[in-house]
C-alpha cells in the first residue's frame, strides 16, 4: 500500500509540473546518469562500467535514454543536428580533434561551460570547454535527440 501511495504521489507531481523545461537547471537525470559512472577508468574500446573510452561512454549514457549511437566519435559526429557553441544545451555531444586527423574525442555538454567525457588520464570526469587544451581542439557539437527525447533526458 505504501508503494502505491508513493507511486500515485510521484505521478501526480510529474503530471502537474507543467511543460518540459529545457533549462540547464532541470537537467538532473542526464547529470545523474553521468555522475553514477564518474570515476570509471578509461579503457580503449571500453563500453561498460569496468572501463570506457570516450565514445563508449557517450553511447552507454544515451542507451539509458533509448538512443542508439554509432560506436566511434567520428561516426557519432555524423548524427543529429549541428549546434553552435553559443546554443549548447545539457546532453548535447561536443566533439574534438585530439590527434590532428579529424574528430577523435566526444563528450556531453553539462552546462556552465563544462563537459563530461572519458579521458585517458582521468577516466569519466568533467572539464571546461574554455580550458586551453580543449578550446584549441573543439570542432563541433551535435544534438542527437528529438525534442521529445531531450525532454525525457532532462526530466525523467
Amino acid at each position: 500500500m505504501k508503494k502505491l501511495v508513493i507511486s500515485v504521489l510521484g505521478a501526480a507531481i510529474v503530471f502537474t509540473s507543467g511543460a518540459v523545461n529545457t533549462s540547464e537547471a532541470s537537467s538532473v537525470p542526464i547529470k545523474s546518469a553521468v555522475s553514477q559512472v564518474a570515476g570509471t577508468p578509461y579503457k580503449y574500446g571500453g563500453t561498460t562500467t569496468s572501463g570506457f573510452d570516450c565514445s563508449g561512454f557517450t553511447r552507454y549514457i544515451f542507451k539509458k535514454f533509448g538512443i542508439n549511437l554509432p560506436r566511434t566519435a567520428a561516426s557519432q559526429a555524423k548524427q543529429g543536428t549541428t549546434v553552435s557553441k553559443a546554443n549548447l544545451r545539457v546532453g548535447d555531444l561536443v566533439f574534438f580533434n585530439t590527434t590532428g586527423r579529424g574528430i577523435s574525442h566526444v563528450g556531453f555538454y553539462m552546462g556552465g561551460g563544462k563537459f563530461a567525457h572519458s579521458s585517458s588520464s582521468k577516466g569519466v570526469s568533467t572539464a571546461s570547454l574554455s580550458n586551453s587544451y580543449w578550446s584549441k581542439r573543439y570542432v563541433t557539437a551535435k544534438r542527437a535527440t528529438s525534442e521529445w527525447t531531450y525532454g525525457q533526458m532532462i526530466n525523467s
